[in-house]
């Protein structure tokens, strides 16, 4: 394919990485460069929103996986609990208010600024509402804004609920953030951002579907959050963000070429056993010694539906500049959270089909209801579907109490063992695609 690049320096995450840290760097700085800040959600975010303000965003449950990871999320959620927070809260949300009790500092260990406007874009998570009622009297001089998106009951976006959407961002919330900006929305700049945001989605889009391929040259799961960053955070819309995306395809098409699978941190995965749909976030605080619980056994993670939280396209939607606001009204109404249990249980069925899966695992999440309800139904109709093994386990976000490693091992050992008994029954010719 006339690819020459070395996969193994992955020039994807270095700028990934650099991204994130010119990102933070920017928000350390506002005090010197005036820019104001916003406060908003990872589902149904409005980034081109944002960004045609320019302003800079902040996501609250973002700081708190990348605590999560960094192994400062069990103190933080202890400072919560101390002042009331009971036990079975959302983590994600006692973290993020352990964080800000002891004084904001970020995961880069820089000052996070106080946001000038809070956006709650509500996507199916009831705790979202909770949880920025909480951050409203943390900053009672931020302005407020709330964008109601209707459930997906259905199954289908409904036009009423694309011009209700509408309307709110046409009389609430975008003459709020004039106010905060000081600037009125410049139409031109935000559909600029919005033909970025289609580009990057078309590429994030063929990376996911690489996964088709034997063997699949990513996880979409463990690699999959890595490769929802950019877009589903701060930078969609972004020159930035599509150079990053244009880097990760040319990445993936080298191992497509090569028939190489996804990289671990412990090296590529070099012959890939079982191919795997998952359901559920992972947990963050031992995310490492969680992948290597599946690539030890040569597992690898064809379809996810966490990588779909922040927003879905594998339907055919893309953001557009035709009709700026009509696009993110269903955008927000899209994402996975927002989507109804058949409509999950379809886009599983989708991977599992589309991808040859072998078996699904679900990872309930103990504090997140908007994963875990349903999970044990959605398991049912799939067993009774597809006939595949599916394995159940059960972590939390970035609790370090709820992940016992004896538990899980235990648990996907068996699963494991039934993948195997499945494949010497009826053993499949696994073909390069």
């Amino acid at each position: 394919m006339g690819l020459t690049m070395d996969v193994q320096k992955e020039n994807s995450m270095i700028k990934q990485k650099q991204m994130l840290s010119d990102h933070f760097m920017a928000l350390s700085q506002v005090k010197e460069t005036g820019k104001k800040v916003a406060y908003t959600f990872v589902p149904g975010n409005l980034t081109e929103l944002i960004t045609a303000f320019d302003m800079l965003p902040v996501y609250p449950e973002i700081n708190s996986l990348q605590s999560g990871m960094r192994k400062k999320s069990g103190d933080f959620i202890r400072e919560a609990e101390d002042v009331g927070y009971p036990e079975d809260v959302c983590s994600y949300v006692k973290c993020d208010i352990g964080m800000m009790l002891q004084g904001n500092i970020g995961p880069t260990d820089q000052l996070l600024p106080s946001p000038d406007i809070l956006l709650l874009s509500y996507t199916g998570c009831f705790v979202f509402m909770k949880w920025f009622e909480n951050l409203r009297r943390l900053y009672p001089h931020a302005e407020i804004a709330m964008l109601h998106i209707p459930y997906q009951a259905d199954g289908r976006v409904d036009p009423a609920a694309v011009k209700y959407i509408k309307d709110q961002l046409t009389k609430d919330v975008i003459p709020k953030f004039e106010k905060v900006a000081g600037k009125r929305l410049s139409d031109t700049v935000l559909a600029e951002c919005l033909s970025r945001s289609a580009v990057a989605e078309d590429l994030l889009m063929n990376v996911f579907e690489s996964a088709r391929h034997k063997p699949s040259p990513i996880d979409a799961y463990f690699g999959g959050v890595y490769y929802i960053g950019p877009i589903f955070t701060s930078f969609r819309g972004s020159p930035a963000c599509v150079g990053y995306y244009e880097e990760l395809w040319k990445e993936v098409q080298y191992r497509i070429a090569h028939k190489l699978g996804p990289i671990t941190p412990d090296g590529a995965i070099t012959e890939e056993k079982y191919r795997l749909v998952v359901e559920g976030p992972p947990n963050w605080t031992n995310f490492r010694d969680f992948w290597k619980l599946f690539y030890d056994h040569g597992a690898v993670f064809v379809g996810s539906t966490y990588t779909r939280v922040g927003g879905l396209y594998d339907y055919g939607f893309r953001h557009s500049p035709d009709d700026p606001l009509g696009s993110l009204a269903e955008y927000c109404l899209g994402c996975y959270t927002n989507r109804n249990l058949p409509q999950r249980i379809e886009l599983i069925e989708k991977f599992i089909t589309d991808c040859d899966a072998d078996g699904l695992v679900i990872n309930s999440i103990k504090s997140c209801n908007s994963f875990s309800a349903g999970q044990l139904a959605m398991m049912r109709d799939i067993e009774e579907r597809r006939g595949i093994p599916v394995g159940f386990i059960e972590t939390d976000l970035v609790d370090p109490r709820y992940y016992s490693y004896s538990n899980i091992k235990n648990r996907l050992d068996s699963f494991f063992q039934m993948l195997e008994q499945r494949k010497e029954l009826q053993p499949r010719a696994r073909v390069i695609a």
